[in-house]
């Protein structure tokens, strides 16, 4: 089926429908800002995670010098929690802001509050104005992607890593309290980007592969994030990290547009196991290829998800900030060589 040329916010929201596309989209529903690109545009951390203009300027290049069909201003996982009063180790230009996560806010569920000032606070705020500065700019070209943490990243950050995981063995029943009423951040800031512009979410979820099982997804996340696709009225993108095989039967049965995936898991064999139920996002890797080899191995893997038929293609997480332009560019040109290549001719 020949389908009529799209710009790039046509071609991703069909895409996370599941409709037919001209090409695939290339996406990256975390973050494409590098130091390069910092430098490019005179955008640097950590005034770009701070300071709307800077945040959109630096946020656009991901389509204005790589071709991506995105833009995503939200760099970090932090925005959130700094509005909800962890305490923040913002670094410099060449490296991640971070939550002081030994200094947690929270230890039972009845610390849980959300702040009045959540969404005016400057951190939250910025996001939402950095995508109203996007979307007048750019919004019938390009796809603006937002970012809400999901509650278990939040308790992660809130709670701290390990005490958070120590409740989830020891009480259960405490951590899905938690869960659900974190749960209030991440939907109220979800809404306020889907307001202020925002085509999709990034739903940030860490229960990574190298942390919990899949029988932890299914059990404290599934259901959740079922509500969490009925409460955010845009198609949402979960992200988790690792080898996450063991728990995609579970995500394709969340009703969430897509997943975006990491290299730990072959393209293939995670079609097999979604089948159209959830569209995949991903997989290319980044601190081997995209950030340590050159593009013909991004190539290379760019074919690997395009012959599994992924239907949104990009890195497979935030890419490290040292990675360089020519490796990012080559994803949007090797993805429409391959196009190029496999057309049939009329």
């Amino acid at each position: 089926m020949t389908v009529k040329p799209m710009n790039g916010r046509e071609r991703v929201l069909a895409a996370l429908r599941g409709e037919a596309v001209d090409r695939t989209p290339v996406c990256n529903p975390t973050s494409v800002a590098t130091v390069e690109l910092m430098d490019l545009v005179d955008a640097p951390f950590p005034d770009a995670n701070r300071k709307p203009e800077l945040m959109a300027r630096l946020a656009a290049t991901g389509y204005t010098e790589l071709g991506f069909d995105t833009i995503m201003p939200v760099f970090s996982i932090i925005q959130e929690s700094s509005a909800l009063g962890c305490k923040m180790q913002w670094e410099q230009k060449d490296n991640w802001p971070t939550v002081r996560m030994r200094e947690p806010i929270w230890v039972e569920p009845d610390d849980i509050k959300i702040p009045t000032d959540f969404l005016t606070h400057p951190d939250t705020k910025c996001v939402l104005d950095a995508i109203r500065i996007l979307k007048k700019e750019y919004g019938n070209d390009v796809a603006i992607i937002g970012k809400t943490m999901g509650p278990w990243t939040l308790g992660y950050h809130c709670f701290g890593v390990e005490p958070f995981l120590l409740m989830s063995l020891d009480d259960p029943g405490k951590t899905k309290l938690c869960l659900d009423r974190m749960t209030k951040a991440t939907v109220d800031f979800g809404v306020a980007q889907i307001e202020a512009g925002a085509d999709a979410l990034t739903l940030p979820d860490h229960a990574t592969g190298d942390l919990v099982s899949g029988d932890y997804y299914k059990r404290f996340l599934r259901d959740l994030h079922i509500e969490l696709v009925e409460r955010l009225p845009v198609p949402l993108i979960l992200h988790i990290c690792g080898r996450t095989l063991d728990r995609m039967e579970y995500i394709a049965q969340t009703g969430m547009a897509a997943f975006h995936y990491d290299s730990k898991n072959e393209p293939a064999e995670a079609m097999d196991i979604v089948k159209e139920r959830i569209a995949l996002v991903g997989n290319i890797n980044n601190p081997e290829t995209l950030f340590a080899k050159g593009p013909e191995e991004v190539r290379q893997e760019v074919y690997r998800n395009l012959d599994a038929g992924v239907p949104l293609v990009g890195p497979e997480c935030a890419i490290p900030l040292q990675t360089s332009i020519e490796n990012l560019k080559e994803i949007p040109r090797a993805v429409k060589d391959w196009h190029r290549d496999h057309s049939t001719p009329n």
